[in-house]
């Protein structure tokens, strides 16, 4: 296992960090997770080196802390560094702050926390954390050892993520990032940003919720036919790693096999280790990725609000989405959930309001009748 320098924090942690939101449960379907099956496969990477493991309080129906306690006992509480959460939708002021920590020990089985983060915030969240004492809080529960260090996961855009990261003296931020991600949320500047603060970045998302890890056929093509042989997975987590600024890559795993092929992986990686050809390649990958778009819709909702309630933009970042990364319909989570709102193609009319409003001329009407069949909406 290769171990990375965390910024200005004098600490060391391991390129994979195991992260604790993805365990699946038993055949048997009586439980989220399968208990046993996830305490082996935390002590399996504990036991191949590595050193930082990732849960949330929120993660698995609030049942990940609990499991992650299990797992480190028997000595293997002292040889991680624990990270978890704190969820803005659970607390309102200090007293459920301590509650919530408090709980989270206990869960964890554990006196402290190493990594203690504000989950998935955004500039909303980060305003309603201050506005309860969150900092305060921390700083108060680093003084009494109950947390080690005061961090943040983040989602949103690059402009609130600097904002944010420029507000307090933080340890460690975590975000969103991936070789297709390098200009959406914090991105690329974000990560460069973090690193010349000194702020370490853990990595979360580094498979894009596995999309990255079966390559459609034209993506394939280009890793068949250069002539080093590594997975789609090899090669998203090794371009990761070659940026000196990455801490720990977040990654889940769900069988022994994935532990073993994370282990293997991120004992090759350090930084600047990519040859110009391997960077060339994965920027031709990226591209192949983009040539599946289905229209170039950028989000600038000028078409919005529709009058029948069609989430036009949603509709076509979900058929995009599906198209770049071959998804089965059945299981587009962005179109499900543009289903549960109501916000489909079916509501279109054909008023064509929208398409006298967009700024790149698109033929949206006829998109989204075309999006709505590829969907399994159709």
């Amino acid at each position: 296992m290769k171990y990375r320098k965390f910024g200005k924090l004098g600490i060391e942690g391991s390129a994979f960090g195991l992260g604790c939101m993805r365990f699946n449960g038993p055949a048997s379907g009586d439980t989220i997770i399968d208990e046993q099956k996830a305490i082996g496969l935390i002590r399996r990477a504990i036991d191949g080196g590595v050193n930082y493991i990732d849960t949330a309080y929120v993660y698995l129906d609030r049942t990940s802390e609990t499991v992650v306690g299990k797992a480190l006992r028997d000595g293997y509480r002292e040889k991680v560094n624990i990270a978890t959460k704190m969820p803005a939708e659970y607390v309102h002021n200090r007293q459920e702050m301590a509650a919530l920590l408090d709980e989270e020990l206990k869960k964890l089985q554990t006196d402290h926390i190493d990594f203690y983060l504000m989950h998935g915030i955004n500039r909303e969240k980060w305003e309603y954390f201050k506005s309860i004492g969150a900092p305060q809080f921390f700083d108060d529960m680093k003084r009494e050892g109950k947390i080690r260090y005061k961090c943040f996961s983040f989602h949103g855009p690059y402009e609130a993520f600097e904002a944010i990261i420029n507000a307090w003296d933080w340890d460690m931020v975590q975000i969103q990032y991936n070789f297709m991600d390098v200009d959406n949320q914090a991105g690329t500047k974000g990560l460069e940003l973090a690193g010349r603060l000194g702020i370490p970045v853990v990595i979360m998302e580094g498979l894009l919720g596995g999309q990255l890890a079966n390559a459609p056929e034209n993506v394939q093509a280009l890793y068949d036919a250069f002539p080093v042989k590594r997975s789609p997975v090899e090669w998203a987590f090794r371009w990761l790693c070659n940026h000196p600024e990455v801490a720990t890559v977040l990654s889940g795993c769900n069988e022994i096999e994935q532990i073993d092929d994370n282990l293997r992986i991120f004992d090759t990686v350090a930084p600047n280790i990519m040859a110009g050809e391997e960077l060339k390649l994965i920027e031709d990958v990226r591209a192949a990725y983009l040539s599946r778009r289905k229209i170039g819709c950028t989000g600038c909702r000028y078409c919005m609000p529709c009058p029948n309630g069609v989430n036009i933009p949603g509709i076509f970042s979900a058929w995009n989405k599906q198209s770049l990364y071959n998804l089965d319909p059945r299981h587009n989570w962005d179109y499900g959930q543009l289903v549960q709102r109501g916000e489909t193609a079916d509501r279109c009319v054909a008023c064509g309001a929208c398409e006298a409003a967009c700024p790149q001329h698109l033929p949206i009407i006829d998109s989204l009748k075309a999006a709505q069949a590829a969907l399994g909406q159709g």
